[in-house]
Parts: C-alpha cells; sequence; structure tokens
C-alpha cells in the first residue's frame, strides 16, 4: 500500500514538472488559483519546493530515530529563503527539492516514523499527506493554465478524504450548520456541533441535505476548491455557499 502513495507523489510531481519547466516567466508571474492576495504559480512552486525542503529534513531525522516535533521556528529561515527568489529560480529549486525529497523517500524503509506537523507518522500516511499538497497545489497551477485541468491522482486521494474533512473544515461554520447530514454520491458528510465526518454509508433519509455532481469537483469541494462553473448542485437544507464556507480550503 505504502508503494501506491509514494509512486502517486512521484506521479504528481513528474506531470506538474513537465507542465512547468518550460513556462516563461510572465506564465510564472500569473496568480495561481484561489489565493486571496494571490500567489503566483512561481510562488506556488516555491512553496511546494520549501516543503519538500522542510520535509527532507523531517525524513532525515525519522531515519536517525530522532522524532523531535518540527516547529514554526524550523520552517521560517527556509521560507524566508525561498521567498526571495524570483519566479524562474523558484521553479529550478522547486524541481531540485522535490526530487531530492521523493529520492530519500525511496531509500527509507517501512518501519520508519517521521515526525512531521500533524504527529508521528507512519511513511504511507506521510505520503498522504504530501500527496495531499501536492495535488491539490499542482492543480492550482494547471488549472491557470488549462481550465479543463482535474487534481492529479484524485481516486487515491479519495482514501483519506474523512481525515480532510473532519481536519480541515471552518468550525464556526460546522457549529452553525449542526446537526446536519449531507449525502454525496459515495456516502454521507456527518455534521455535529463537535465535529465531522465523512463515512461510506449511504443515508437512507431522502430528507437529507444531498450534494450530486461529479467526484472530483466534490473532491475539490472539500478541499476548499470550487468553482462556479462545477458541476455540483445541493438540495434540501444545505447550499453550495454553506459548503464553501465549511470548507474554506489550504
Amino acid at each position: 500500500m505504502t508503494n501506491n502513495w509514494l509512486a502517486a507523489l512521484d506521479s504528481t510531481s513528474v506531470g506538474l514538472g513537465k507542465i512547468v519547466q518550460e513556462l516563461p516567466e510572465e506564465k510564472l508571474a500569473l496568480p495561481a488559483f484561489g489565493r486571496p492576495g494571490g500567489w503566483s504559480v512561481g510562488q506556488v512552486l516555491s512553496h511546494l519546493g520549501s516543503a519538500a525542503e522542510i520535509c527532507t529534513t523531517l525524513v532525515r531525522r525519522g531515519a536517525e530515530g530522532d522524532l523531535t516535533p518540527p516547529t514554526g521556528d524550523d520552517a521560517k529561515p527556509v521560507w524566508a529563503k525561498w521567498d526571495a527568489m524570483a519566479g524562474p529560480e523558484q521553479r529550478e529549486s522547486w524541481f531540485e527539492a522535490d526530487r531530492t525529497h521523493r529520492d530519500l523517500l525511496a531509500t527509507v524503509g517501512e518501519s520508519i516514523t517521521i515526525p512531521y506537523f500533524a504527529g508521528p507518522l507512519s511513511l504511507s500516511e506521510y505520503a498522504g499527506y504530501r500527496l495531499s499538497e501536492q495535488a491539490l497545489h499542482g492543480w492550482d497551477i494547471e488549472v491557470v493554465l488549462d481550465r479543463e485541468a482535474t487534481v492529479r491522482e484524485s481516486e487515491l486521494l479519495w482514501q483519506r478524504i474523512d481525515l480532510i474533512v473532519s481536519r480541515f473544515h471552518d468550525a464556526d461554520a460546522r457549529k452553525r450548520l449542526a446537526p446536519r447530514t449531507v449525502t454525496v454520491a459515495d456516502g454521507r458528510l456527518e455534521i455535529t456541533e463537535s465535529e465531522l465526518h465523512f463515512t461510506g454509508t449511504k443515508a437512507e433519509n431522502r430528507g437529507e441535505a444531498q450534494l450530486t455532481g461529479g467526484r472530483e469537483a466534490v473532491l475539490r469541494l472539500f478541499y476548499g476548491r470550487n468553482r462556479p462553473e462545477d458541476d455540483l448542485q445541493t438540495a434540501g437544507d444545505t447550499t453550495l455557499d454553506d459548503l464553501r464556507q465549511l470548507f474554506p480550503g489550504f
């Protein structure tokens, strides 16, 4: 199973690399999708590259048996270095940092525990977090260049959707909407005042709210990347605006 996540991480990186490798500087300066205040394409690559650099340090730490958790102070000097780069340098540095990170992952064993911002993780859990980051931010870039772009490895990402919706949602919106169940094609969102979960159990009560539309568009909604033109519709006591507020993204 771990190999599936690592292969998917490689696939998303290689796919994004093919898209950005020949972009002229003016396209690296285009605003990427959905960042208030605006990250450029180059800045999204910088975000991914700085994360790859930080994560390489964490994987090496785990390989040495050191589970000291990362802190914001660890990341700040790395972010400062990347923020000072211009678009072409951000791209080339992303290629290098990303390759170093993935090459290292290919050499560590299944038994490794990696200290991460979410806590100590197994290799497959860690790769899942990195895949979400890579695939969704990769889409933030690709959709600016091709409006028909889809999230890479979206079917695999569905396997961790409960973790995403339970951890990455707006608590005030959750409390406002609770208690509520929203059915989707593959299951249901269970919203209470204290928590939110996605289950694979389909609801029987036809009076519950419903979200219908393409599977990939639903995935992006949960990751805070809904677009007005997406083929999503709601019925019952929940609107798309409710769900956009619930899932603001990252």
